[in-house]
């Protein structure tokens, strides 16, 4: 019984670690992933500032305003 109960446990600390390794891969990909779509976030956040800033000429024609520094 005591030899089952050994095996059992030796089992149970693999899957754990390899568990835990596929956490840690997981939560890397996961920070990764948030990087992007804050890049993502902040490409979207430009442009459409850039485009709230397009304002029309008197001729017709549609012109950037100048950026202030």
């Amino acid at each position: 019984m005591r030899e089952q109960l050994e095996q059992r446990v030796s089992e149970l600390k693999a899957e754990l670690e390899k568990g835990q390794q596929m956490l840690a891969e997981l939560e890397g990909k996961e920070a990764a992933l948030r990087q992007t779509l804050l890049r993502i976030s902040g490409a979207i956040q430009v442009i459409e500032e850039l485009l709230a800033a397009d304002t029309p000429t008197p001729n017709g024609t549609a012109q950037l305003a100048a950026a202030t520094p």
